[in-house]
């Protein structure tokens, strides 16, 4: 065979092979929880008892199919658990972020140092 018959030959089984591939899953599981920030930023009225049971029907969907929380969205939720006066829970979500997002650590430690201050007084 002549060089470039085989160089047409290499490259059609590169195009098949590649139109086999199977398609990127997405790193994190957002679903919804970029409308419910946004929701939530613009006080649409929901209360947030409302806004922590779809995040936290959204965090149950990401466990179920093995998908991973987005950056935030431990934060968040800690925040919605303080606004409800259930700060044992807001520390262990904050604490969640920081250990899942380790950039996050500063702005989490200033969280959780403000939510240990009020616990003190």
């Amino acid at each position: 065979m002549s060089r470039p018959v085989l160089h047409a030959a290499a490259m059609a089984v590169a195009v098949l092979a590649a139109g086999c591939a199977q398609p990127v899953k997405p790193m994190y599981h957002w679903e919804g929880y970029q409308r419910q920030v946004y929701e939530h930023l613009k006080s649409d009225g929901s209360t947030p008892s409302e806004q922590l049971a779809v995040l936290q029907a959204q965090a149950d969907k990401a466990r179920a199919t093995g998908a991973s929380l987005p950056p935030g969205f431990r934060a968040h939720l800690g925040l919605l658990y303080l606004k409800l006066g259930r700060p044992d829970e807001a520390r262990e979500a904050l604490q969640a972020e920081k250990v899942a997002f380790p950039e996050s650590t500063q702005y989490m430690d200033y969280l959780l140092k403000g939510l240990t201050e009020k616990k003190a007084s």
